[in-house]
């Protein structure tokens, strides 16, 4: 399938070998022998085939939350598509279309600008929009879905694109219907955001409410507020990608029952959890590291970052084993102290 183009109207598909050790945040080192970037929802229908007649494919936004291989045989997409329209205005909130291939930072921000608020917690979170509800990322108290109402994406088996609501998506912490799907069944083409027009600042936690910018409490806190204190919090706790290999958060923040958070409050005294709205509590997932020893560590060209021990980054032409042996050794060592198992956040392609 290599170098084959596949016209279509004024628009073609190149599938080309490529290197993608700078499309993906981590910096790890891959060499893909099919790549076809998708520009233009007129490739559609012509790529759509080539995903069927594809034995794997993997789509690609910014990259990152990947962790690739050092070589990669399958398909590969890397989403293009740009595009924000505001769709609808309703009585409670604003519907806007918006483009996957779109920057999710950017996004954020040019809704921030134009009063379509609700996302400014989610600043500065790398990546696409389309890559955005496969994960349902969230930060400082406010997740996708709460802001989400459907997701255009095409089924590669029916042929066809196909949108889902809400809760078809089937949202969980950091997980999605996407997610949980064979790789390359979903092909996310557009995220409809519903943003309320009553809007409130979420500063539940203490970093964000504590924050000069914010000191004034919610009732005085603007929009543009949260999200330059959200970026000035982001950029002071986690290395910026571009000048050093990471994915953010490499581990989930892992949810036990009451009854255990407990029993490790008394042998661990400054644990720290967050209580869920079930009843469980939210460990965090750096300070269990941390506590382990790890923050800081290197380990030839990957290490544990200094100042967020939840960050695993790329000191330089690393590749995906090593990265997942250190992984590997934090995991038995949490396990081991805490009797929790840390759940990897990057998708392992």
């Amino acid at each position: 399938m290599s170098n084959r183009f596949l016209q279509k109207g004024q628009h073609s598909l190149i599938v080309q070998a490529q290197d993608l050790s700078s499309c993906n945040t981590l910096g790890l080192q891959c060499q893909a022998e099919q790549v076809v970037d998708l520009q233009s929802l007129e490739q559609m229908n012509e790529l759509g085939r080539e995903l069927v007649r594809a034995p794997e494919c993997l789509v690609l936004g910014g990259g990152s939350n990947l962790i690739l291989p050092s070589t990669l045989s399958s398909l590969v997409v890397r989403v293009a598509l740009k595009g924000i329209e505001l769709v609808e205005s309703t009585a409670d909130h604003w519907l806007i279309d918006v483009a996957a291939g779109e920057n999710w930072h950017d996004w954020v921000v040019i809704a921030t600008g134009r009063a379509w608020w609700g996302l400014e917690n989610l600043a500065l979170i790398p990546g696409t929009v389309g890559a955005a509800p496969v994960q349902n990322i969230g930060a400082y108290g406010v997740e996708l879905c709460q802001r989400l109402e459907s997701v255009t994406a095409w089924r590669v088996a029916e042929q066809k694109y196909v949108t889902l609501s809400r809760a078809e998506c089937d949202f969980g912490y950091r997980d999605s219907i996407f997610k949980r799907a064979k790789r390359g069944e979903w092909l996310i083409v557009s995220v409809r955001f519903a943003l309320p027009k009553a809007w409130q600042p979420v500063l539940t936690y203490p970093d964000l409410a504590g924050h000069p910018q914010l000191a004034l409490g919610s009732q005085a806190a603007t929009a543009q507020a949260v999200l330059d204190a959200v970026c000035d919090i982001r950029r002071r706790k986690l290395p910026d990608p571009a000048v050093l290999g990471n994915a953010g958060s490499f581990f989930k923040n892992p949810v036990v029952s009451a009854t255990q958070y407990q029993a490790l409050q008394a042998r661990f005294a400054k644990l720290v959890a967050y209580p869920q709205p079930e009843g469980g509590f939210k460990l965090a997932a750096g300070w269990l590291i941390e506590y382990c020893g790890f923050k800081g560590l290197r380990s030839g060209a990957v290490g544990v970052h200094a100042q967020q021990a939840l960050v695993l980054v790329n000191y330089g032409h690393a590749q995906a084993d090593e990265l997942l042996a250190l992984a590997s050794t934090i995991r038995e060592a949490v396990q081991t102290t805490f009797g929790v198992l840390l759940e990897i956040e990057p998708v392992i392609v």
